[in-house]
């Protein structure tokens, strides 16, 4: 029925991943995404709409490639884990551009944690050092087991070095990942953690200007992965590190205010991740050369995943709640007549 809107909720999503696998799912996740990125030029594109206040921001992110139109609502409030509560919620819509009707509504909380890590992986496959098999993670958050599986998924990596300020989110991922079969040591500090390692994940929440990375401890080739600077004021690199490095962005009008490039001049040098995917630039320009992907989440590749999901569950038909979402009366000009036949059949307010 036209009215019926596909709803895909929090126990759906963990029902369509667990039966699929994660890792398959953070696999076909990453084609997804360098599908989309390939076809950069068919999307609009802007930066996301942002509300900051004391307490956090709400953003919502929209873009469509003329066919399909997408948006995703998600917050971000670090001091929710205080209050035992998520520090990012977030839902979408994929409508069809053609009738502005729904196709899908979907919880986006695990399917962001989800994309997160497979545009991670899909950057880091075109610019860390081949065969890397060791990664750090400094901040060991809910996006710390999505990284390492994505990465292990879809660049082989099997050896893991974690650090948390908190050791208790340490043990956690450490727990979560115990049957992945990864060789995992907790750290106990950053500089512990990132001896050795190729690949170097940053993933902290606190929504403040830091230095979790310092320059002194980045060596030669390695890539980092710099997933949680993503507003304005919060970064997690020191600027030496950027102006050594070769530095990969989503979306640049967006990354120059809310990633870790925020703390360089306007017009420094980087290249967005389309381009690399193409061909048409370079990633990783030398064995010695030190790459950045500062990732701060864009909307195509929400888009990517609602895409997926839509895929997913149209095949499987299980998965999905319908919802009386769409006024489809007799007469499409007659709204107050379908009111009013509402009424003679009974549904009305007790």
């Amino acid at each position: 029925m036209l009215n019926q809107v596909p709803f895909v909720s929090v126990h759906n999503m963990m029902r369509l991943v667990n039966g699929l696998g994660v890792e398959r799912v953070l696999t076909d996740l990453a084609g997804y995404v360098e599908e989309d990125f390939r076809r950069w030029q068919a999307f609009d594109k802007t930066p996301r709409v942002a509300a900051h206040s004391a307490d956090g921001v709400i953003e919502l992110m929209p873009t469509s490639d003329g066919i399909s139109y997408g948006f995703k609502y998600v917050n971000g409030h670090p001091k929710n884990l205080r209050e035992g509560l998520q520090t990012v919620t977030a839902f979408g819509v994929l409508a069809e551009v053609a009738t502005g009707y729904p196709r899908l509504i979907s919880e986006m909380t695990i399917l962001t944690a989800l994309r997160t890590a497979a545009a991670s992986a899909v950057a880091a496959r075109a610019l860390a050092p081949a065969g890397v098999r060791t990664m750090a993670v400094i901040g060991n958050g809910a996006q710390c087991e999505f990284q390492a599986l994505a990465f292990k998924a879809i660049l082989g990596v099997d050896r893991l070095r974690l650090y948390d300020v908190d050791p208790v989110a340490t043990r956690k991922a450490t727990r979560n990942l115990a049957r992945y079969g990864f060789e995992i040591v907790e750290a106990a500090s950053v500089a512990e953690a990132v001896e050795g390692a190729g690949i170097v994940t940053t993933v902290t929440a606190d929504k403040r200007n830091a230095t979790v990375l310092h320059d002194n401890l980045v060596g030669p080739g390695v890539h980092i992965n710099a997933v949680g600077g993503d507003c304005p004021g919060k970064t997690e690199l020191s600027a030496d590190i950027l102006r050594r490095a070769d530095i990969v962005v989503e979306y640049a009008p967006q990354t120059r205010i809310e990633g870790e490039i925020q703390q360089l001049a306007p017009d420094h040098p980087v290249t967005e991740l389309w381009e690399v995917l193409t061909g048409a630039k370079p990633g990783r320009t030398g064995r010695d050369r030190v790459t950045v992907f500062d990732s701060v989440g864009f909307a195509i590749e929400d888009f990517s995943a609602l895409r997926y999901v839509h895929d997913r569950v149209s095949e499987h038909a299980g998965f999905v709640e319908q919802l009386d979402m769409i006024a489809d009366p007799d007469e499409p000009r007659d709204l107050l007549g379908m009111l009013h036949r509402a009424e003679t059949t009974g549904q009305v307010a007790a």
